[in-house]
């Protein structure tokens, strides 16, 4: 039998919280970063301005989805809605001329927009000077865009599969945290559409979200999907149930998957 003294329990007591501090140092350095806004300052956006690239306007443009899926749902009629897309083929934001854009009357929108959708190039999270242009351009984007009376929201893009040459498990991460330090720092909405096309991917392996041919731009049904979630984040009501399948063009099953996990990944996202 083993008699501890009073001092060799109080150093294990001491090795023990020493070791428990750590273990919560470590989960608390480990966690994720939480967006800090959690809905859109605007109640049912009828004028909205997407900004970005290809990743937009493949599939028959990101916008026209939303646009009718909000139209489906009955928050607007069509002819009250005045959604504009302005994309670069493999631009960066950077490269987009922001002020232009929401210059009263330049595309038609003579109240201005209330929200506009800013998307980053896929490349953004993939160096530090990439990182760094992508986040001065936020800042510089958003401030403009609340000079004319709008609000900005971040369109978190997904990441590469294979056959992409520079598909790499976990950059997924990157592109979140990316996201969510833009975000947090201008006071955004980040809408979560690369963590839903994950959230897909788990529950349906077999899905094709993704170009087979490159393993970059999305797919029908990942615009789709990217639509269900954009209009989920945007107008705070769910993507589930929503009649809108693009004319028929996407069966029953695969609608009710995509919009189910939109609103799983949304909820999620953030905390509703």
């Amino acid at each position: 039998m083993v008699l501890l003294t009073t001092l060799q329990i109080a150093k294990a007591a001491i090795g023990v919280a020493a070791v428990s501090l750590l273990l919560s140092a470590t989960v608390v350095t480990a966690a994720e970063p939480e967006p800090a806004v959690k809905r859109l300052a605007v109640a049912d956006p009828a004028r909205i301005l997407f900004v970005g690239n290809s990743y937009l306007y493949y599939g028959d443009s990101l916008h026209n989805h939303v646009r009718r899926m909000a139209i489906a749902a009955g928050i607007h009629e069509q002819t009250t809605l005045k959604y504009k897309s302005v994309t670069i083929s493999g631009g960066a934001l950077a490269d987009h001329e922001i002020e232009n854009y929401l210059k009263l009357g330049k595309l038609r929108v003579k109240d201005g927009f209330q929200v506009v959708v800013l998307q980053g190039g896929s490349a953004a999270p993939l160096s530090d000077k990439r990182r760094k242009e992508f986040l001065e351009t936020v800042r510089e984007f958003d401030k403009e865009i609340r000079d004319r009376g709008g609000v900005t929201a971040l369109y978190m893009t997904h990441a590469y599969v294979k056959p992409h040459k520079k598909f790499a498990p976990g950059m997924i991460d990157d592109i979140s945290r990316l996201y969510i330090e833009a975000g947090n720092a201008v006071g955004a909405l980040i809408i979560p559409v690369g963590l839903g096309f994950e959230e897909a991917y788990k529950r349906r392996p077999d899905l094709q979200l993704h170009k087979s041919f490159d393993g970059s731009h999305p797919d029908l049904i990942g615009t789709y999907l990217a639509a269900c979630i954009v209009y989920a984040s945007l107008y705070s009501k769910p993507a589930t149930g929503n009649p809108y399948d693009y004319y028929g063009k996407i069966d029953k099953e695969t609608v009710a998957f995509l919009q189910k996990v939109a609103d799983d990944t949304v909820a999620k996202f953030y905390g509703r």
